[in-house]
């Protein structure tokens, strides 16, 4: 749905709406196509995470919140928590070098892959208890199971 210079609809596109200048994108679209909940973008502006646009209750994402929502979803995946996230792109500004942002990045992801790191190796031992469990479980089992010989 377009809108016209004198503000009516105009309906073209139902899941993109355009001033002429930047064209939105509908709440539920924007949900759909980055496999998100309604409810978790709305906790996102609850945050300030993300800033859409409001048309009366209408909430239309920018490109610029599109963005922000890849990197908030990113940064969640690799572990960051959603402070973390806000204060890596609170920091960037399009006109200026966004050295502080970028220091802070590489400073948080630095730490969260150590983090990891620790994490995979607990994993793999844990892993490795459980494959020696299972085993020896499984050899019971056979004990168990195999028919008892005859004497005869």
């Amino acid at each position: 749905m377009t809108f016209n210079q004198a503000g009516a609809a105009a309906p073209v596109n139902d899941d993109v709406v355009s001033d002429g200048q930047e064209e939105y994108t509908r709440i539920g679209d924007m949900a759909k196509s980055f496999g998100v909940t309604l409810r978790t973008l709305r906790f996102y502006e609850d945050k300030g995470l993300i800033s859409p646009k409001r048309d009366g209750s209408t909430r239309l994402y920018t490109r610029r919140d599109k963005a922000r929502l890849k990197l908030i979803l990113l940064g969640r995946k690799v572990g960051f928590s959603l402070r973390d996230v806000k204060q890596m792109m609170d920091l960037y500004d399009p006109n200026g070098t966004n050295i502080k942002q970028l220091r802070l990045t590489m400073d948080k992801s630095e730490r969260q892959l150590a983090r990891l790191q620790k994490q995979r190796v607990a994993i793999d031992e844990a892993m490795s208890e459980l494959s020696a469990l299972m085993t020896a479980v499984r050899n019971q089992l056979a004990e168990r199971n195999a028919p008892t010989a005859v004497a005869s």
